[in-house]
């Protein structure tokens, strides 16, 4: 399934910005630090939703003071505060937008200020009767606290487009043609959705255009151009005017942004979404479809769980695989000789390079060979020893060490060399989506049997598949089946 080399010094600190891009415009701070890109952590402050929690509990402060007072203990109206967040989160009504509307948001409110105001009377209730609430004074409170939460809402929405008018952020639109003109016009004239272009992503030949008023926009026709665009301007924000899967290197151009922290968005008129995803509401910006694009399904605190899980398991399989792997280290050096670990460069999650680690079952010509040559099983070359390792697996038991660092997961699509990276993103729809996940030691697709010289359109298939159905679930079966292949010698 892969070929060995030697080491790759320093892989994981590749960068692809090595000059300034000069065709850019400098930012309008006068170029200071205009080589810096802004951390990803000042940016995420400047999206954080602080202003819309605290005027929720503006709300219910205000209501319990006017309808309720001394109806509760202060400890149950600090549970009621964290339900009402809890309810508010879960529902979606702290994500930012572009288009907030108070009046649009009053349903939800309502509606969560009834289950809110029930569940804990309900709960107050079975603890003590003698704290029940009449359900002249819940309604009272639940319709007030709608009331006062939407206004305070709108006051936070329209301070939020005021200020993001007074200070937009550096964006790149992607995409040719008169909608993406049209998108361009659009962040141009109207500021206050917080995003200024600088730029503009197309296909060599096309022509720049920009509105009265204002210079055309720089074209940027290659990956390289919008990375050091992206580095040279603090781009905080993408604008895809079709999916990714429709611009040429659109999945590059997808990873390059994920990479430097950038939000990215895909605005159209065709209302839309992307293969790679959508998180949010739909929103709109002047009129257009707006979606939020995320690499991976917006799950955060599963993917979490899914991160912890890798790190405790592979830290226990190593610990409990020390002396087979201690065998194995044995076995290839009496066999092959001195070099019993072999590095290789390979690409994960959004593109990012990593050195993957394995136990060595041949030695190849030269670098190049290994980078480019595309090896199965039947390799003549192999000694007993790097047989038996490909046949049960065993070969990449020193992986387990690229789970623990995070390189890697125990569950995902497997990594490839970036040489091979660039010719199935070409030449098989869809395979650059597999970088949306973590890459995995193994993966649904391996559990079927799409191993060593097998269809590359099949595995990449099956990898996008898992993506989007993936689940805590779903990574357990794909271990447990695992084991069984290598009881089988399922290897390659």
């Amino acid at each position: 399934m892969t070929t060995e080399s030697a080491p790759v010094p320093h892989a994981a600190q590749a960068t692809a910005v090595r000059r300034a891009a000069s065709a850019i415009r400098p930012p309008r701070n006068g170029g200071k630090d205009a080589t810096a890109p802004r951390p990803a952590a000042r940016a995420a402050r400047r999206r954080a939703p602080a202003a819309l929690p605290a005027a929720d509990a503006l709300a219910l402060g205000v209501t319990v003071a006017l309808v309720a007072p001394g109806v509760w203990p202060p400890a149950v109206l600090l549970v009621q505060a964290a339900v009402q967040a809890l309810l508010h989160a879960y529902r979606g009504l702290y994500r930012p937008g572009f288009s907030p509307s108070a009046l649009a948001e009053l349903p939800a409110l309502a509606w969560l200020a009834v289950v809110q105001w029930y569940a804990v009377a309900e709960a107050v209730t079975l603890y003590d009767p003698r704290l029940a609430a009449d359900w002249t004074t819940l309604g009272c409170a639940a319709g007030l606290q709608t009331l006062v939460g939407c206004g305070a809402r709108a006051v936070v929405h329209r301070t939020r487009l005021w200020s993001a008018a007074r200070s937009p952020q550096s964006t790149l639109v992607v995409g040719e043609g008169p909608v993406a003109d049209r998108v361009v016009a659009v962040l141009q004239e109207h500021p206050r959705y917080g995003m200024r272009p600088v730029g503009r992503v197309a296909g060599p030949g096309t022509e720049a255009d920009g509105t009265p008023g204002e210079a055309p926009l720089p074209l940027l026709t290659s990956v390289q151009d919008a990375g050091r665009a992206v580095v040279q301007n603090s781009v905080r924000h993408a604008v895809f005017t079709v999916p990714p899967e429709g611009v040429p290197d659109g999945w590059e151009l997808f990873a390059l942004f994920a990479r430097h922290g950038c939000r990215v968005w895909l605005i159209t008129d065709q209302g839309t979404a992307a293969q790679c995803g959508t998180t949010g509401r739909p929103d709109h910006v002047w009129g257009f479809a707006a979606h939020a694009l995320t690499t991976r399904p917006h799950r955060p605190v599963a993917h979490r769980v899914k991160r912890a899980m890798d790190a405790v398991l592979a830290s226990v399989a190593l610990v409990v695989a020390s002396p087979v792997m201690a065998g194995c280290a044995l076995a290839v050096r009496v066999c092959d000789g001195p070099g019993v670990i072999f590095r290789q460069e390979r690409i994960g999650e959004h593109g990012r390079p990593f050195v993957l680690l394995k136990f060595r079952t041949l030695r190849p010509a030269d670098a190049h060979e290994s980078a480019t040559r595309w090896n199965v099983s039947s390799d003549g070359r192999m000694s007993r020893a790097g047989r038996l390792l490909r046949r049960t697996s065993l070969d990449e038991l020193p992986q387990l060490w690229n789970v623990v660092r995070g390189d890697m997961s125990l569950v995902g699509p497997r990594p490839e060399r970036p040489y091979f990276v660039q010719q199935f993103s070409r030449t098989h729809p869809g395979y650059r989506a597999r970088h949306r996940m973590p890459v995995g030691i193994t993966g649904l697709a391996q559990v079927h049997g799409l191993r060593g010289d097998t269809s590359i359109e099949d595995r990449a298939r099956f990898d996008n598949r898992y993506i989007e159905t993936w689940s805590l679930w779903q990574d357990l079966c794909v271990l447990a089946r695992t084991a069984g292949s290598v009881f089988r010698l399922g290897g390659s």
